[in-house]
């Protein structure tokens, strides 16, 4: 995978200048032993009168922007570069006593996975349950991994990628009547059914990179969201719903939490008459980097040993 670069921008359009509340930003890529972070800034008009940095409670990079003028328009730029090590599905390494489901996580682990166990959405009719459940197999062992793996290449295969760009989330019970949503919904459904068999799940927003169109990649041109999967032997795996992706390939995290409104790109206040927001445009590009422009880079020394699950 070469250098990527990611460019995210934000432009708010008001009808006439405004008061700007307090903004909340994460754009800026978790930094891991699978994504190292060559360069990052952020550039904001007008000019914050203050900008501080702060960890939230899942670890995740939080800017939080504050103004003293009024403007018509607010833009924020963050761009990215970093060093990007896939991790292929073959590689995910499970330990011995959790490669068939069920399993029970360890004592150790439990009481830090129990919040991402927890189900966030009522279910009386136990049809996420049911829908979960279809996928164990009933004549006999049902591997860990092949389970995962078909939930999310059965949310790729039969469900209907539709882009909403309005805020929230559907349901995962509307998302299954519905047969249709967006990444957002597609990785909430995903973690509600894997709680549903007792698996660890949070859900992760980022950016996808498409090297190609013949990959068919969806949910580029802005942030994209998917699971991550807590599997003893390998801790967090990503999977992607979306695309049918197991492992990170492509898949760039940004924000990491229990319920996508803790992990939201943007998120701010802004004071004025009724009526004075007009509109929003986001845009967002995942290029290749000039490795050039980095020479102290030792790319590809970032290895993932293989053992089979």
């Amino acid at each position: 995978m070469p250098l990527l670069t990611i460019r995210h921008s934000t432009t708010y359009h008001y009808q006439q200048p405004v008061s700007l509340g307090e903004h909340r930003i994460m754009m800026r890529p978790r930094e891991a032993f699978d994504q190292r972070l060559l360069s990052a800034r952020l550039d904001i008009d007008p000019t914050p009168s203050e900008l501080r940095w702060l960890h939230d409670v899942f670890g995740n990079s939080v800017a939080i922007a504050t103004f003293k003028a009024r403007a018509a328009q607010l833009v924020i730029n963050s761009e990215a570069t970093l060093d990007h090590a896939p991790l292929a599905q073959k590689q995910v390494d499970v330990e011995p006593y959790a490669r068939l489901f069920p399993f029970t996580y360890s004592s150790e682990d439990m009481p830090d996975l129990l919040r991402s166990i927890e189900r966030e959405y009522h279910d009386p009719e136990r049809i996420v349950d049911n829908w979960a459940r279809s996928f164990v197999s009933n004549h006999g062992n049902t591997s860990t991994i092949a389970l995962l793996t078909e939930i999310a290449t059965g949310i790729q295969r039969e469900f209907t990628y539709v882009p909403r760009h309005e805020k929230g989330t559907q349901s995962p019970i509307e998302t299954l009547k519905l047969r249709q949503g967006t990444c957002r919904d597609f990785a909430v459904l995903m973690i509600e059914a894997v709680r549903a068999l007792g698996f660890a799940a949070r859900f992760v927003s980022g950016y996808v990179y498409n090297p190609s169109r013949s990959e068919d990649v969806v949910g580029g041109g802005n942030t994209h969201a998917w699971v991550r999967i807590f599997l003893p032997g390998s801790g967090w795996v990503e999977f992607d719903p979306t695309n049918g992706i197991i492992g990170n390939r492509g898949l760039i995290r940004v924000a990491v939490a229990r319920d996508p409104y803790q992990a939201l790109p943007l998120s701010g206040t802004w004071f004025g008459p009724p009526g004075s927001f007009l509109n929003m445009d986001v845009s967002v590009d995942v290029l290749r980097a000039d490795p050039s422009l980095f020479p102290s880079t030792n790319h590809g020394a970032i290895n993932s040993r293989h053992i089979g699950a």
